[in-house]
């Protein structure tokens, strides 16, 4: 009953969502009132008809309903709850209606928010949204449907098993305690808290640039080309770009803790699928600021927004079509060309709307560049070496595998040592801007100026340094770097200090009330600034846990030692063949860490084996313990059957790490403040958000 519940409710979503499109780019153009009332409020019953098809899914994934397709591949008897709810996209058909619930959802949020507000860009805002919700939800109804049950056929057609939304003639349903035996249950490497969150995030920031994306198709579709669609989406922007900045963070701290290769982030093609469009979308998000204070860089706003869009969906394309080969992307499927045509149309649609404009003169800047030191001329150069870095990492993930296969008839992929060589000079570059920008002036900016500005700065910039000096981490070189990223912070931190001190001086107020009510004033501003120190906090955790790493492995005894950058690690037992109430067999190393004498923690590294799952059935977790100065992380690499008091371990020293991190709750935060309204604390603010 579940599953023509669901499967039902998403064809009337499919023709909601059609009507909705239709109803409102042909009331809009008819000036037909009504007609685009009825194409809104279709987009709003949009979201009920996915909202009961996700639920459907997700109450069957609960419920044990092994006779749906998707519930037997997902789940099993002996799984937790808690992954038989996460496991709604845990594989590509439940991902695809998890995706379409999101969009729909975002459609909805937008559509109540900026009605009012931004009336005359919203019948083809809603346009562009449905179209993709069309082309998601039509991906789910034609090729990875959710819904497909199990049947046997009759001996007169075979006998076979077959799967099928509708039951086929004659066909019975097969006996529910066999499936439940059969059921393959999820992906042992998803089975992970970190995991289990990282894709939502990541959806949720791909759908989020949706809505940014439609408001600038609306303003080039109407010819409503005032900054209205910078207003009315910026703080989706900043909402999407906070989730997809979670979903990349969770995303590291996955492969840190389940991977088992001392690391979080390998440059694997399908976490550079989901750092594009984050590239692009920063550039964005700093690009636009340009055209609302200066009325410049128009044409390439467009071009930005469009260019997270398409690497939105490219990086949904790559990962589900099988064309890279990843631990996380799903498995090759048919629904690889329809997703191209999508991206590649939809693409040249837009484009070709720019031009077009263009080329009527709407899209001319209202201001030129007179001074190479402004903060916009800056900004430009900013966004020039984002687009740098995501050409970098589009190449050396997609662009040339493909290009080699296509035409040299070879397979060349391009591993971490091609992007650890070329990406660092152009993240450094970022940081110099991140510590410059800020302090320069729109308009025109003299060095003089700017030099004065940054004395202080640099005064502290240096003599933090001393700190990794008196520690003796690293060569002039690697000093340097650290020096270029302290700066960013330091900037941030000094015009945060200014903006309050002035504010004491004026008011009379104590330092953080006055940093309180600046920060209400103007929450991008001072937002901004504090996710410049997080980014700042990650970088110095980068670099110290890159470039410092030791690691060592060793066959171990009970009884044995190994040392290793001033730690000492003693291997104390094995406790083999643990059972786990999901019936996971766990292999379990018992190890103590010391240090100058003293102990610091008992750790168990483990290896999980999961039976009955096809594929990658086991999993490694690693014992750590953590520090502000580093990570003591070990690995159980191997064991002898025959004797299991010897043991493989492979231990790393991973500096500054807990870092990334930190900063990343720093720069979550921030963000957190930057989408907020001015003066949100007020009466009247809170009165007109209330009305909204």
């Amino acid at each position: 009953m579940l599953a023509e519940i669901g499967y039902f409710a998403l064809i009337l979503a499919f023709i909601v969502a059609i009507y909705a499109m239709v109803a409102s780019v042909y009331g809009e153009r008819k000036l037909n009132e009504n007609l685009v009332l009825s194409g809104r409020n279709a987009a709003l019953l949009n979201f009920l008809f996915i909202a009961i098809a996700t639920g459907a899914l997700q109450l069957a994934l609960m419920t044990e309903q092994y006779d749906i397709k998707y519930v037997w591949s997902v789940t099993n008897p002996e799984m937790p709850n808690f992954y038989r709810f996460t496991s709604l996209w845990g594989s590509q058909a439940g991902s695809l209606l998890f995706w379409s619930f999101l969009m729909s959802l975002f459609s909805a949020l937008a559509i109540k928010l900026n009605w009012k507000a931004y009336r005359r860009l919203m019948p083809y805002a809603i346009t562009y949204m449905m179209a993709v919700l069309v082309f998601f939800i039509g991906i789910s109804l034609v090729y990875e449907n959710p819904f497909e049950r199990w049947w046997i056929m009759p001996e007169s057609a075979g006998g076979e098993v077959i799967s099928a939304v509708l039951a086929p003639a004659g066909a019975t349903a097969p006996i529910a305690s066999r499936l439940a035996e059969t059921a393959k249950g999820l992906n042992p490497l998803l089975r992970h808290f970190g995991m289990a969150i990282h894709p939502p995030m990541l959806y949720l920031g791909f759908v989020g640039f949706v809505i940014p994306f439609a408001f600038a198709m609306s303003a080039l579709a109407s010819g409503e080309l005032s900054t209205n669609w910078i207003k009315a989406s910026r703080r989706w922007a900043l909402v999407a770009w906070l989730f997809l900045s979670l979903g990349l963070l969770l995303g590291g701290r996955w492969a840190y803790d389940v991977l088992g290769w001392g690391g979080y982030w390998g440059w694997d093609p399908v976490e550079n699928a989901a750092f594009l469009p984050w590239l692009v979308g920063t550039a964005f998000l700093h690009s636009v600021m340009i055209q609302e204070k200066r009325g410049m860089l128009k044409v390439w706003n467009m071009f930005l927004i469009i260019g997270t869009f398409s690497a939105v969906i490219f990086g949904t394309f790559a990962t589900r079509s099988g064309l890279v080969e990843s631990v996380h992307s799903f498995a090759r499927s048919e629904i690889g060309f329809p997703m191209f045509f999508f991206w590649f149309t939809i693409t040249i649609v837009s484009v070709a709307l720019i031009l077009y404009r263009r080329n009527q003169g709407m899209l001319d800047d209202d201001h030129r560049f007179t001074n190479l030191l402004s903060r916009e001329a800056l900004f430009v150069l900013n966004n020039m070496i984002f687009m740098a870095l995501f050409v970098t990492v589009f190449w050396g993930s997609f662009g040339a595998p493909i290009i080699s296969e296509l035409f040299l008839d070879t397979n060349i992929t391009l591993g971490t040592d091609y992007f650890n060589t070329v990406t660092p000079p152009l993240f450094l570059a970022l940081y110099i801007l991140m510590g410059v920008a800020p302090l320069s002036a729109w308009g025109v900016t003299s060095l003089s100026r700017l030099g004065k500005s940054m004395l202080i700065p640099i005064a502290l910039t240096i003599v933090s340094l001393l700190i990794f000096v008196l520690n003796d981490m690293g060569s002039p070189m690697v000093l340097m770097g650290y020096g270029i990223v302290l700066l960013a912070g330091w900037v941030a931190v000094y015009e945060t200090y200014r903006g309050a001190h002035a504010r004491t001086k004026a008011h009379g107020e104590n330092f953080l009330v006055a940093l309180w009510k600046i920060a209400n004033r103007n929450p991008r501003r001072y937002g901004g600034y504090l996710i410049h120190f997080g980014v700042t906090i990650i970088g110095i955790g980068v670099i110290g846990s890159t470039l410092f790493q030791m690691e060592t492995q060793q066959t171990m005894s009970v009884g044995d030692k190994i040392e290793i950058g001033g730690y000492e690690m003693v291997y104390d037992r094995f406790d083999g063949g643990q059972i786990s109430q999901d019936e996971r067999v766990m292999d379990i190393a018992n190890v103590s860490v010391w240090r100058n004498g003293q102990q610091l923690a008992t750790l168990r590294p483990r290896r999980d084996f999961f039976p009955g799952t096809d594929g990658m059935n086991t999993m490694t977790i690693a014992g750590s313990h953590s520090t502000i100065e580093n990570d003591f992380y070990v690995l159980l690499v191997d064991w002898e059957e025959i004797n299991q008091n010897r043991a493989t371990f492979k231990v790393y020293i991973n500096p500054l790490i807990n870092l990334v991190w930190w900063g990343g709750i720093i720069l979550i935060l921030g963000t957190i403040i930057a989408t907020l309204p001015k003066d949100i604390m007020t009466k009247q603010t809170r009165r007109r958000l209330y009305k909204q």
